[in-house]
């Protein structure tokens, strides 16, 4: 189904696709500077969902309404929490302390601005995709969180 978008969803998808496409190049930048092997690989992984966003964004830019899998989805969300649970130290390397703080500060940065998103879509399949996708941008957050917490980064008081 083609849906036409109006002046205003066309430019939140374009400033989606921007976030989107920087947010591919850091989680890759950063997969290759992290230090901790558990740590490239959550790079990676979340780059890699972040390359899905980036090609659902891209779809919707076409005026696709994508069809979001989501029992593929949860299964990529359970396998990323699986190899998050697999290590725990309490040393850290800063190098990697700052990684994880910059991405985090992105995904809380673009969750937000997909929220807003949301809100501004006159097709209900065009805002469930972006909810979902904010809904992963949160998780992506939260993986972020406990591998920080966990290796004691991040001290929530």
């Amino acid at each position: 189904m083609s849906v036409q978008l109006t002046q205003k969803e066309k430019m939140l998808l374009q400033d989606q696709k921007s976030s989107e496409e920087l947010c591919v190049k850091k989680y890759t930048e950063a997969a290759n500077k992290a230090n901790d092997p558990q740590l490239k690989q959550l790079f990676n992984d979340i780059g890699s969902h972040e390359q899905q966003h980036l090609n659902t964004v891209n779809q919707m830019l076409s005026g696709q309404v994508p069809t979001m899998n989501q029992a593929q989805q949860a299964q990529q969300s359970n396998n990323m929490q699986a190899n998050m649970q697999s290590s725990v130290q309490g040393n850290y390397n800063e190098n990697d302390a700052t990684l994880c703080n910059d991405l985090l500060m992105s995904e809380k940065y673009i969750s937000s601005v997909y929220n807003t998103s949301i809100f501004e879509f006159t097709n209900t399949g065009m805002r469930q995709a972006l909810n979902h996708i904010q809904k992963e941008e949160q998780e992506h957050g939260e993986k972020l969180f406990n591998y920080m917490s966990s290796h004691g980064m991040y001290n929530p008081q």
